[in-house]
């Protein structure tokens, strides 16, 4: 497929006249339609419609302008960035789970990158599934995947399908967090029974895929609370524990600098048995970078089990 036939393609729809699109084009009005027609011929479709008012898509013409238009934007990204010279920046682009110890290290990466290094950081915060898209998209290199520890087959058998590999980072059991005015505050053991009047911070989007998000939230945390709120950021959710003194969250680990900056409080709960895994993973045919590997420094050296 011809590309400048594309672009000539999108601009005699956005004029509405071949005509018209010949002059902006700064071409002979023949040549543009004899391109037209070729463009068409390629394709096996008609992209316009001749009327008396001009040119008009047709259906195939309008899939076909919708794809072009995408297409030519791309390029023409690429060639912007290699042309201002952004394309020698390095990258390093990780999606998370929602947790505070990946937070941390992320925080203490980034120190570390030197001032005056050509260099974007992404730091994305979401579930396992979208984790695993966002790589298999290339969007992002790195990705950290969480799991019961009953899901460890399944969660294998996947990356191993998708070309991944998963490095285990660290398991643990969730804590139960809440702000330091909370009636369990003083509690030093804290069970499922003395949760019931309390409301729940929840994230809004587990994931286990051969699962329903129903059955997700059933096993993923005891069902001890009648009242949830669910939360899509970190932040919020730590504002909420410390400023609602009716509210509690299970969570991994916290660590201590970020507990006592929100004014919380974190309790294990031993009737909790459940064990979870965060697990690096990326490409498999990818090597790891210099930054990657500074993250990944950082993120083993400040887990508190």
């Amino acid at each position: 497929m011809n590309v400048t036939y594309l672009r000539y393609a999108v601009e005699v729809a956005r004029a509405g006249s071949l005509s018209k699109a010949a002059d902006r084009l700064y071409i002979a009005q023949p040549n543009l339609s004899r391109a037209i027609r070729e463009l068409e011929t390629s394709l096996g479709i008609t992209v316009f419609e001749r009327t008396s008012r001009g040119v008009v898509p047709t259906p195939d013409g309008e899939k076909l302008l919708a794809y072009a238009k995408k297409i030519l934007g791309e390029l023409d990204e690429v060639e912007s960035m290699f042309r201002e010279g952004s394309a020698q920046k390095e990258r390093f682009a990780i999606s998370v789970p929602r947790t505070s110890y990946v937070g941390q290290a992320f925080l203490r990466f980034s120190r570390r990158v030197e001032p005056g290094r050509r260099a974007e950081l992404f730091y994305k915060e979401t579930n396992s599934l979208r984790a695993i898209t966002n790589i298999l998209r290339s969007d992002y290199t790195l990705g950290i995947i969480r799991y019961a520890a009953q899901h460890e087959t399944y969660f294998r058998e996947l990356l191993e399908e998708k070309g991944l590999v998963g490095e285990l980072v660290t398991e643990f059991k969730y804590r139960l967090v809440f702000g330091m005015g909370h009636p369990l505050a003083k509690k030093e053991r804290v069970g499922y029974g003395d949760l019931a009047p309390y409301v729940e911070i929840a994230h809004a989007d587990p994931y286990v895929p051969s699962l329903p998000l129903s059955e997700v939230r059933k096993e993923e945390l005891p069902d001890t609370s009648e009242r949830r709120i669910f939360v899509f950021e970190r932040a919020s959710q730590f504002e909420l524990l410390s400023e609602n003194n009716e509210t509690f969250m299970w969570c991994a680990p916290v660590p201590e600098d970020v507990v006592r900056r929100f004014g919380l409080v974190q309790r294990v709960c031993e009737e909790n048995k459940k064990l979870y895994r965060d697990v690096l993973i990326y490409r498999r045919d990818y090597t790891l970078s210099e930054l990657d590997r500074m993250f990944i420094e950082e993120l083993k050296s400040g887990f508190i089990s």
